[in-house]
């Protein structure tokens, strides 16, 4: 597994912040029994940047709290059958390019202050809720969003990242 990270955050992050993505991104692997081993990148920015980043690839113009960008196509959310044909892999490693994750750490903050739990927690919910969509889960119908709840619940709660 390579996770490869670029911090361009100027504020405080959580002290094991390397460690939560490492669990977080594994269990996500473990929950949709993802039969390869994975590449992802994970951007740690803030409000302006992915406001920037938002605009330019969605054009939605305002800062959002998290983004992911798959880099594969599933016939159904964590569907990996025909993947040996047409995944997206590595040519060197043979890892699947699953895509990459941008989060505002500023929004971490912000919500984590809402929401009343620990930045820690909120960085883990925001990986593991990216994650999926890296799978291929959405949360557009509620069949889909009730799904990827129960996931992103069961990722937290084995990696330890519970709501206080």
């Amino acid at each position: 597994m390579t996770i490869t990270t670029e911090n361009e955050y100027r504020g405080n992050l959580p002290e094991k912040w390397e460690t939560i993505l490492q669990d977080v991104i594994e269990e996500a692997c473990d929950q949709v029994d993802c039969p390869y081993e994975i590449e992802v990148d994970v951007l740690l920015t803030d409000n302006n940047q992915i406001h920037q980043i938002n605009l330019e690839q969605r054009q939605i113009d305002r800062p959002t709290d998290v983004l992911s960008f798959p880099m594969n196509e599933y016939a159904a959310p964590g569907d990996f059958s025909d993947f040996d044909e047409y995944g997206t892999f590595h040519p060197e490693t043979g890892e699947l390019m699953l895509g990459d994750i941008v989060v505002s750490m500023d929004k971490v903050h912000s919500q984590a202050k809402e929401y009343g739990h620990s930045i820690e927690r909120e960085l883990a919910f925001l990986v593991a809720h990216s994650m999926l969509h890296l799978f291929g889960y959405d949360h557009m119908e509620d069949e889909e969003r009730i799904l990827m709840e129960k996931k992103q619940e069961e990722i937290l709660e084995k990696t330890g990242y519970r709501r206080s």
